[in-house]
């Protein structure tokens, strides 16, 4: 059965400063579907990514169409556009260390977030956020929503960050380089639980990444990006091992083994917690 298609980019160019670096980029992202776009930095990922939501630099331009259902994302007025930010499309962001806020509690950050967006009172936003930091695997979610981030390891705080993303229950999440800053086994966990929220919650899910073995462990469709556009877009399997554009084939050939294999490959311990510790009640093992 074909998955209904919930964000559709066409012809989508970016110029800043007089220079394009997007110039014409198509993409189309599916309920239940993760989604990988691939390339080296500076091809256009991010910015794509960013394009989606409106956070493009100042004085960049973007023209072509960014459908969200019956709405052009690119047209929409800056009121109308904040409320489909983080309410209807949501993004996780590289590094967690950055994108959490320091000073305040990751219950504080879940709960003002649903407030805003959903209008719910002070309870039921604290009983949802408890929820969701549960969803995501936090150990203690009750006594963690306390907490401030600097308080979680690196893992756990994306963790964090994939449960504000996910406050709102959005229709699309921008996962952009979410593992980057993470060791391997604590990478898989993450990836595993991306996956898994893709498949229970019908997400649509566009996941940014240079790392070829990451699109492999979770991507359903992969495209492929070199300066600004897309050179190849298919189902994982084909993209990964019967390239059709050369640049394509030359990432692949630089990867060690010359073939993409899935982070933390290896067999799960048993309770399949791979970046929690037992004896570490705000995650794994630094």
């Amino acid at each position: 059965m074909t998955s209904r298609s919930v964000l559709d980019i066409s012809g989508l160019k970016v110029s800043i400063g007089g220079r394009e670096v997007l110039r014409g980029v198509d993409l189309s992202l599916a309920e239940g579907r993760v989604h990988g776009l691939a390339g080296e930095s500076g091809s256009g990922k991010t910015m794509t990514g960013l394009a989606v939501l409106g956070l493009l630099p100042h004085g960049a331009r973007a023209t072509g169409r960014i459908a969200l259902g019956d709405r052009d994302l690119l047209t929409l007025p800056p009121r109308e556009l904040n409320r489909v930010r983080g309410g209807e499309v949501a993004m996780v962001f590289q590094d967690p260390a950055t994108s959490l806020h320091p000073m305040l509690t990751v219950g504080r950050q879940l709960t003002e977030h649903m407030r805003h967006h959903l209008g719910v009172d002070k309870a039921e936003a604290r009983a949802r956020a408890v929820e969701l930091l549960g969803k995501v695997r936090i150990p203690g979610a009750d006594e963690a929503f306390g907490r401030f981030p600097h308080q979680f390891s690196g893992g756990m705080r994306q963790r964090v960050a994939i449960a504000i993303a996910l406050a709102c229950s959005p229709k699309v999440l921008i996962a952009d380089e979410p593992t980057t800053a993470l060791d391997v086994t604590v990478q898989a966990g993450v990836l595993r639980l991306l996956r898994g929220l893709c498949d229970e919650l019908g997400l649509a899910v566009l996941l940014v990444t240079h790392d070829l073995g990451v699109m492999s462990a979770i991507a359903d469709e992969v495209s492929v990006m070199r300066e600004g556009l897309v050179v190849e877009t298919g189902p994982r399997g084909q993209v990964l091992r019967e390239p059709a554009h050369p640049y394509t084939r030359s990432l692949l050939d630089a990867l060690p083994d010359s073939s993409p294999e899935p982070p933390g490959s290896a067999p799960e311990p048993p309770d399949a917690r791979t970046d929690s510790s037992p004896d570490s009640p705000t995650g794994e093992t630094a």
